[in-house]
């Protein structure tokens, strides 16, 4: 969600899928850079292991993250879908 506030996720839906907020508006790439930025964080992995591959202009995206297990995604996230 662009403009939400402030950078953070907020929870895993029902059907598995992670919902974030970025303060970042959704105009030139600052919301899909800041929600890049917030995972890195969130998973202590380099902004170079995460690559959006659909998505980048709708508000579903889907992630791949490069240098972690998706076990360990599925236990920080507890319901999402690896």
């Amino acid at each position: 969600m662009p403009r939400g506030g402030m950078d953070r996720v907020d929870t895993v839906s029902e059907d598995g899928v992670l919902q974030a907020r970025v303060a970042a508006p959704a105009v030139g790439g600052a919301a899909n850079a800041a929600l890049i930025r917030l995972l890195s964080d969130e998973l202590d992995v380099p902004r170079s292991d995460i690559q959006m591959v659909a998505g980048a202009t709708g508000r579903q995206k889907l992630i791949v993250v490069d240098g972690i297990s998706p076990q360990t995604i599925a236990e920080r996230w507890p319901g999402i879908k690896v």
